[in-house]
């Protein structure tokens, strides 16, 4: 085998390349002189970092909410949203753990273009995340952190304190979607008995409490509570553990690299009952590894499905438009209404700024009064930051693919 042929593909590629990035920068500064306003007529940069797993296991959840950020400022960008201003997108891998995404947000926070952070996927990556960004007053918008604490601190159910005024998310909290699918297994589903897993990290735990508090006070119970090591892949132990107890269903916290697998499993031993999962095994992923046993597996997430509104179908159609090699999947509405609630904010913030960084505050003093029919919704926030909407979807396997079984909003009792 030489190795000259391949060098020499390698050089052809890197040197077309080239001539593409010579390409694109013309045509940014041709069309940022056309769109020029402001300062002495120059276009000036404001960035919008992406927080999110890029690579590793959770990429195809990751990978949606960059692409879906992308769009949003392309089309702002094309419209000239913000006069004088081009936005551009910061895309950081934090591969969906608390060190690298403790990394990207140092690295974002370093750049005084930064003006606002699309991200995280991980409640635990965002509980690294929110000090680095803060500090900076760096507006912070989640398409997908659930976890009630990050917006309302450690004693949310008794006490809620926002810990940091320049986080924000689109999608709606475990206060919410845990109780949603206890009354679901428990009213709609005629379930009384099940048993709970999660995979210790913050997610997952959180899920499993709030689910289970609702489920014991509709009348249920809770005949097993478990856990897994997040990196496991034999979940023979805590399926013997469980299986006694005679669950009717497993109400799993975690995500589908772990709750595919263990589905599989279950079935597999004999313990042939329905596993229901948060968004965070929403995926068609979850189906593949879970295999043919999955019909009937459940899950919520949060919102309506994004093909079920009108706005939602525009935004799947303008993103296939784009030409993403990779689909936006479960929180690329979310993540499209994130970054368009950031440049909602940056209208008002950026009209006369002169720079970046004495904008930041402003921004996150925009946010709170942010209000528009986005993909997912209404995006607006209460005073802690969360979504104003509380609307979600529960998802059965049916055929090979998530199919939707109702849809509506969490009313409090």
């Amino acid at each position: 085998m030489g190795g000259t042929v391949h060098q020499r593909s390698v050089v052809r590629v890197g040197a077309s390349l080239i001539v593409a990035s010579l390409a694109l920068t013309a045509c940014g500064s041709r069309s940022g002189g056309d769109n020029a306003g402001g300062s002495g007529g120059g276009t000036k940069t404001a960035k919008i970092g992406i927080i999110a797993p890029l690579s590793g296991d959770l990429s195809a959840l990751g990978l949606g909410i960059q692409h879906s950020v992308e769009l949003a400022i392309k089309q702002a960008n094309d419209n000239n949203t913000i006069p004088g201003w081009k936005l551009e997108a910061v895309p950081k891998d934090d591969e969906g753990k608390t060190e690298p995404g403790k990394n990207a947000a140092t690295a974002l926070a370093g750049d005084k273009d930064v003006i606002g952070v699309v991200g995280t996927l991980n409640t635990s990556v965002a509980q690294q995340v929110q000090p680095v960004l803060d500090p900076k007053h760096i507006v912070q918008v989640s398409p997908a952190n659930t976890g009630p604490g990050l917006t309302q601190g450690a004693d949310w159910q008794t006490a809620p304190k926002r810990p940091y005024t320049n986080y924000f998310r689109t999608c709606t909290t475990d206060a919410v979607q845990g109780p949603f699918a206890a009354r679901y297994l428990y009213e709609t589903a005629k379930i009384t008995k099940v048993a709970t897993i999660h995979d210790k990290k913050a997610y997952g735990q959180g899920l499993v409490g709030t689910f289970t508090e609702e489920f014991k006070k509709l009348g249920g119970t809770v005949v097993a509570a478990q856990t897994i090591n997040p990196d496991d892949t034999n979940f023979s132990a805590v399926i013997s553990a469980v299986k006694p107890a005679g669950p009717q269903a497993i109400y799993y916290g975690g995500e589908y690299p772990q709750a595919g697998p263990l589905s599989q499993q279950m079935k597999a031993a004999g313990l042939n009952v329905p596993l229901m999962g948060g968004d965070g095994i929403k995926d068609p992923k979850y189906i593949t590894l879970a295999g043919k046993n999955s019909t009937n597996d459940l899950s919520t997430s949060v919102g309506a499905p994004t093909d079920s509104t009108d706005a939602g179908k525009k935004f799947l159609a303008d993103y296939k438009t784009a030409g993403y090699k990779e689909d936006s999947a479960a929180y690329g509405g979310y993540s499209y209404d994130a970054a368009n609630a950031i440049i909602n904010a940056l209208k008002t913030s950026l009209a006369g700024a002169t720079d970046v960084e004495s904008a930041r505050q402003k921004t996150v003093d925009a946010m709170s009064k942010v209000s528009f029919e986005g993909v997912t919704g209404k995006v607006a926030f209460d005073q802690y930051g969360d979504s104003t909407s509380k609307v979600l979807t529960v998802y059965k396997v049916d055929a090979g693919a998530w199919a939707t079984v109702e849809t509506k909003a969490f009313e409090t009792k």
